[in-house]
């Protein structure tokens, strides 16, 4: 009881904790040379920041616009489309047979770009749907980004190539970790009172399901249009699907701290939304995960010339 009673005091270590480990566990799988592939391949990567950055905001704001939101689930899209993707479309990737250097540095440059790029967005997505005397502490999410997303990142990825033999080990066990701090913050939220599921009704959950719709059905139509080939539409796809829910947990933790027996309509409706939007992004990503599967059956199965 006395967990639930404090869960405004834990909130923020959890959600941080949380993040880092999954960047440490993540960046142990990867090579410093797999960033080298941000320059060999300039056309995929600009069309994947371009959806990232343009399209995934547009989308936030249509959906936002077009639904009769409350103003803590329309700022918890704004920052769900303002964070990078997430991790865990590198794997999705991989299942899908996609283009996984494509992914990784997709997710790499937008989550160094997050530096610069999540305060912006979160300034000019959820600016009006903030408190009138709220001011955005930019400084302090940019600083927050790089000691608890790039350092744990950095540090993963030099222990990988230090310990090449330990590596897939290590990462298995950071990202358990990862799990365990996100299951704590969920049952912390649902003790405390602060994750209340009913609250938005059938809304909440349509307006989520509808953003990730939105945006897969986006990225596809693009790269389709575009004439990517079948690896690079999955890769792209699935990566602006997946957003970093466990950064957007902690900078509404850090932006809208919990506070014991105080109501807070927006910091909630943040947190509602992005934890949410991380339950629905996954299962709508096997759609292009069956697509590259599918494509790389017909592709070995048809007649060599």
């Amino acid at each position: 009881m006395g967990f639930f009673d404090h869960y405004a005091d834990y909130e923020y270590f959890l959600a941080a904790s949380q993040l880092a480990f999954a960047m440490l566990g993540m960046g142990a799988l990867l090579g410093f040379r797999d960033f080298t592939d941000v320059f060999s391949r300039p056309r995929q990567l600009l069309l994947g920041l371009t959806l990232q950055l343009v399209v995934v905001p547009v989308m936030a704001l249509v959906v936002a616009s077009a639904l009769p939101l409350p103003p803590g689930m329309a700022a918890g899209l704004a920052l769900v489309a303002a964070v990078p993707g997430g991790t865990m479309s590198n794997i999705m990737t991989h299942l899908g047979r996609g283009n996984i250097a494509l992914s990784i540095s997709l997710t790499a440059v937008t989550t160094v770009g997050s530096l610069f790029t999540t305060p912006m967005l979160l300034r000019l997505l959820a600016g009006t749907h903030l408190p009138p005397d709220f001011e955005m502490p930019m400084a302090r999410i940019a600083s927050e980004i790089g000691v608890v997303l790039l350092a744990p990142l950095l540090a993963g990825m030099l222990y990988g190539n230090l310990r090449p033999v330990y590596r897939d080990v290590f990462s298995k066990w950071c990202i358990r970790t990862s799990f365990a701090f996100i299951a704590a913050l969920v049952v912390g939220s649902a003790g405390a009172g602060r994750l209340d599921t009913s609250a938005y009704g059938a809304i909440g959950p349509l307006a989520i399901v509808a953003f990730c719709f939105a945006i897969q059905l986006a990225a596809w139509g693009v790269t389709l249009a575009t004439r990517l080939a079948v690896r690079d539409r999955v890769a792209i796809g699935i990566e602006v699907t997946i957003r970093n829910t466990n950064l957007a947990l902690m900078i509404k933790a850090s932006l809208f701290p919990a506070v014991t027996g105080v109501a807070d309509p927006i910091g909630d409706g943040m947190f509602f939304v992005a934890l949410l939007y991380g339950g629905v992004a996954l299962p709508l990503s096997i759609v292009p995960v069956i697509v590259g599967r599918r494509a790389e059956r017909r592709a070995s199965s048809a007649p060599r010339s």
